[in-house]
């Protein structure tokens, strides 16, 4: 529930974040209205005067999927210079530059790529590289018309190579990564322009509270060393009252202390010593995913138990990718018939679990089951794991009611993650 009030308090804070020239600066506009980052940006722009030219995600650059070959984009015409965008975009940009890069050659890679480490170096020493920008970076900026200044990315978390690529690549971009939701009306922490260091969502915007409290479960806590850690609190007059006709949900995440409205984020951070946030993981089961779109890993992994092919399952979702994985304990039986199904009936138990030809028979029938109990595309898992031990208290990967301990498991089937998700 957003009121006027909470708009306006946002509002407010967009204005501190840079100095706005509306006889210079102009604003592209390509998100729908429903999205409050794309809300708040226009509201902002209409009060500063600043010119706002409309387009789509498909119609933007020259290489976008809707812009005929040959004819150009809308920002190649705008030539905005401020965006707000979301990992999704920058991450389309990003492929098709190093895609456009590799297509020259395998000598013009290695020119590239040592001019960009060259620029790199310099830019976190403080200092400009005109002659690489005139030759090389510039006509790289020119794919978001070559006047971009300031851009700000949320949503959801970027990509830090695609981060470090556009920072260094499209010179003037000043590129600053932004923490708000929803829920606090897109006012939260917001990176200062010129901040080098990816991963860091930056220190609170004007007129936000930011606090971290511990965590016990996921053993996040204030006075772990080198850096606080806990759930990130957010707090001012641009959170909302709280949820629609939702009162169970709203009492449980939102608060408040001292006439000051508080939103329990449910994101882990740790707090650097400069008042900076570097989001380390997620307490709710709740994910959010590169594209935007939430997965519910209980959801999920309740709709995934029916299958008899499934003892238990841990549905992982890395928020900087577009679809989950999972870490399955699977029934013997049920595994060994699949087995002499496809002929790969002998051997143990364990051995039948590491087979690729059964794991991938394994994951259609569980992909087929997903589409059949009515999940999602992004929410049934791409890659699995077997895990030929049951998951007993004893073992701490679940609790004393067998509940799934998610950050034992993630910790305990880490090098198994990184390999399904191709890191």
């Amino acid at each position: 529930m957003i009121s006027h009030r909470n708009l306006v308090a946002t509002s407010t804070t967009i204005l501190f974040l840079r100095r706005f020239d509306n006889n210079v600066d102009s604003y592209i506009a390509y998100l729908p209205l429903a999205h409050v980052l794309e809300l708040l940006s226009e509201c902002t722009m209409v009060t500063l005067g600043v010119p706002i030219g409309y387009s789509t995600p498909n119609t933007m650059t020259d290489m976008s999927t809707a812009i005929k070959r040959g004819q150009r984009g809308d920002a190649t015409l705008l030539k905005p210079t401020i965006m707000c965008t979301v990992p999704l975009i920058l991450d389309r940009i990003y492929k098709n530059l190093t895609q456009g890069i590799s297509k020259k050659g395998a000598s013009f890679s290695k020119i590239f790529q040592f001019c960009f480490n060259e620029k790199q170096r310099w830019n976190e020493w403080g200092y400009s590289t005109p002659i690489l920008d005139r030759l090389i970076f510039n006509k790289l900026s020119m794919i978001l018309g070559g006047r971009v200044s300031f851009m700000i990315v949320g949503s959801a978390p970027l990509s830090p190579s695609t981060q470090e690529f556009m920072r260094t690549c499209m010179p003037p971009i000043q590129l600053v990564q932004g923490y708000t939701m929803t829920e606090t009306t897109c006012a939260g922490c917001c990176q200062v322009p010129g901040d080098m260091r990816v991963g860091i969502v930056g220190g609170p915007m004007a007129g936000m509270e930011v606090r971290i409290v511990d965590w016990e479960e996921g053993n996040y806590r204030i006075t772990d060393k080198p850096y606080p850690r806990g759930e990130v609190i957010l707090g001012g007059p641009s959170v909302a009252r709280g949820y629609f006709k939702n009162p169970e949900k709203t009492s449980e995440d939102f608060f408040e202390e001292n006439g000051v409205q508080f939103f329990k984020s449910g994101d882990i951070a740790e707090l650097r010593d400069d008042g900076t946030l570097r989001l380390i993981d997620r307490k709710k089961d709740l994910v959010k995913l590169q594209l935007g779109e939430y997965v519910s890993l209980g959801k999920v992994e309740s709709q995934m138990k029916t299958n008899p092919v499934v003892d238990n399952i841990c549905v992982y979702a890395d928020s900087l990718k577009t679809h989950t994985v999972a870490i399955i304990v699977p029934v013997k039986e049920a595994l060994e018939r699949l087995a002499k199904g496809i002929k790969k009936g002998e051997g143990a138990f364990d051995d039948l679990c590491k087979d690729s030809e059964i794991i991938q028979e394994v994951l259609k029938k569980l992909t087929v089951h997903g589409k059949t109990n009515g999940l999602e595309k992004f929410e049934i898992p791409t890659a699995i794991t077997l895990c030929p031990e049951v998951w007993m208290p004893e073992s701490g990967l679940v609790t004393a009611a067998f509940k799934l301990k998610r950050k034992a498991i993630q910790l305990a089937f880490q090098p198994a993650i990184d390999i399904m998700y191709g890191k």
